[in-house]
């Protein structure tokens, strides 16, 4: 097999670092890597498959390597500024940050739901937020088995996803430190408030699932409605998720669909409690969905619970699937 000179930006961070163990675990063919972090973090070294690595400061200079792909996890701000110096430079860049991902020229992509976008892309490619990505999973086969009226969203959220300082506002606060981070205390706490809030009353997390699905599932007619929610818990989101579809369905058949999707596990046998928790995904690649069930309500409605680790599957797995995905399609 061929190997690539893979970059990874923001290699010292808590996403980068997972991506390395990923890229390593998922045994991507890599024939040179080069972290790529801030000024404060160049000449540390960091291990990649037993093996030493300086970590190189980013500037422009940096993608006159020969660079195949760069793997970019260090914030919009620096996204914005570098992904296309890469990009010009014959790098394929995939970002994780949300600079891109609505930019109708750069795909959106999760390798399960809409892989034949890569085949449009111009250098770079935009890894969807991480609470949208786990949705994507199970709701891909409903769309093309159903269709989709409606899709209400509320997350449970872990800090892992705020990054270092949210992680940090947990764990101090569960030894009875004051809150540094979050504007309140999230330890035995719920806070339905993550990233900003905007004129229409709803956080930017809530428009970034909503515009979105949209994107990836090739459908703007959807209607989509979202509360996410900070809650005390270091790694992997939990989403119940209400689907209205646009057909009858058989809950035999949801399941039979849920059971054939890559990617998808199914764990739905309340009666042993058997469903799907955030201690279960934790460090694991697959999205994890139960508690299949109608929903009485309203005509074709169904409620899933989904779950999944948000710095895996919602940044570096998919990440990493995309590179692999632009191999098998030959696009690199």
């Amino acid at each position: 097999m061929k190997s690539y000179n893979v970059a990874v930006v923001g290699a010292t961070g808590m996403v980068g670092r997972k991506m390395l163990e990923v890229l390593a675990e998922l045994k991507f063919p890599i024939k040179n890597l080069y972290p790529m972090a801030s000024k404060r973090s160049a000449g540390k070294e960091i291990i990649f498959n037993g093996k030493p690595y300086p970590v190189q400061e980013l500037t422009d200079e940096a993608f006159d390597q020969d660079i195949d792909i760069a793997l970019f996890s260090a914030g919009g701000g620096t996204s914005e500024r570098f992904s296309p110096v890469a990009a010009s430079k014959g790098v394929i860049v995939i970002d994780n940050s949300s600079a891109f991902r609505m930019d109708p020229t750069v795909p959106l992509v999760v390798p399960e739901v809409n892989p034949e976008d890569l085949d449009w892309h111009k250098n770079i490619i935009a890894n969807p937020n991480c609470s949208t990505i786990q949705a994507m999973v199970p709701l891909k086969p409903l769309l093309d088995a159903f269709g989709i009226e409606r899709i209400v969203y509320s997350t449970y959220q872990a800090v892992s996803g705020s990054g270092v300082k949210g992680y940090a506002d947990l764990e101090n606060g569960l030894k009875g430190a004051e809150n540094e981070f979050y504007p309140h205390q999230i330890a035995g706490n719920c806070l339905p408030h993550i990233d900003s809030f905007l004129e229409n009353g709803y956080t930017k997390e809530e428009m970034k699932m909503v515009n979105e699905s949209r994107k990836i599932l090739h459908d703007d007619t959807i209607r989509i409605t979202a509360t996410t929610v900070r809650v005390p818990v270091f790694y992997s989101h939990s989403e119940s998720i209400n689907v209205e579809l646009k057909k009858p369905f058989e809950l035999a058949k949801v399941r039979d669909l849920f059971e054939h999707f890559p990617g998808l596990v199914v764990m739905d046998d309340p009666e042993n409690n058997v469903y799907p928790l955030a201690r279960i995904a934790e460090n694991r690649n697959e999205v994890f969905v139960g508690r299949i069930r109608r929903d009485f309500s309203l005509e074709n409605g169904l409620n899933l619970w989904v779950v999944a680790d948000n710095i895996r599957k919602g940044a570096a797995t998919n990440a990493v699937q995309i590179a692999f995905e632009l191999v098998k399609r030959g696009l690199i």
